[in-house]
């Protein structure tokens, strides 16, 4: 499958995954949001994964609250349509986990600095299902989509996958293990978690920036855990 996924649907000339083939199993060469979830299954080779980032933040794609689920320069794009240039939280969460893990650690911040800003525009932090991919400027705000759900589930959750992405948390409830791999943004300087639940034990943490370097410690921890770097 790998080897197979990899022939049929990279566009060597564009450094891009296809959208999907056609029924002459000929690529639909749309440029889209979709090809940043391959990072976070792992099917992408490493060597290919930097081409693949860099598009996923050209303009046309990156509007500075998230990532489009379509290219501004198709002419299908609509930044205020359900699919065709709007941004989806839960999307972006996806991209950004993909991203931290193929090292893309300030490109995942970055989708993450993005739909937190936008989150403080909607009512209560509630994230919507999706909002307009308009170009995110100084003097304006998210725009929302018409028709979303607010509150929605899997926008909800993005932030809280957005949250363990930056953190790099991996848990191991069999074998009693937490790994970290932190690296705060910018916008978040500090960060702390309580109540964390890893299989019988619960554990406390807290995350501070260090100049460029994220530090952190364990300020709780109530039964049997390891909690180390990766």
């Amino acid at each position: 499958l790998y080897q197979r996924f990899n022939d049929r649907f990279w566009m060597d000339s564009v450094g891009f995954y296809c959208l999907g083939l056609d029924d002459k199993k000929q690529q639909i060469q749309s440029i889209t949001s979709n090809p940043g979830h391959l990072l976070w299954s792992g099917i992408v080779p490493q060597e290919r994964a930097k081409k693949l980032v860099n598009r996923l933040f050209e303009p046309d794609m990156w509007c500075g609250w998230g990532v489009r689920t379509l290219s501004s320069q198709n002419p299908a794009y609509n930044p205020i349509s359900y699919q065709r240039g709007s941004v989806w939280p839960h999307d972006n969460s996806i991209i950004a986990a993909g991203l931290k893990k193929y090292g893309y650690h300030q490109e995942a911040n970055c989708i993450a600095e993005g739909i937190f800003a936008a989150a403080s525009y909607f009512q209560a932090g509630r994230m919507p299902e999706l909002f307009a991919g308009i170009e995110r400027q100084d003097d304006n705000f998210p725009v929302p989509y018409p028709d979303a759900n607010i509150p929605q589930a899997w926008a909800a959750g993005s932030i809280f996958l957005l949250i363990r992405t930056i953190l790099g948390l991996k848990a191991d409830a069999y074998k009693q293990q937490l790994k970290v791999e932190p690296n705060l943004p910018d916008c978040l300087p500090d960060l702390e978690l309580t109540n964390l639940s890893v299989g019988d034990a619960t554990v406390g943490l807290r995350f501070w920036r260090n100049g460029e370097q994220t530090q952190w410690e364990v300020t709780h921890l109530d039964g049997e855990l390891e909690v180390s770097t990766t």
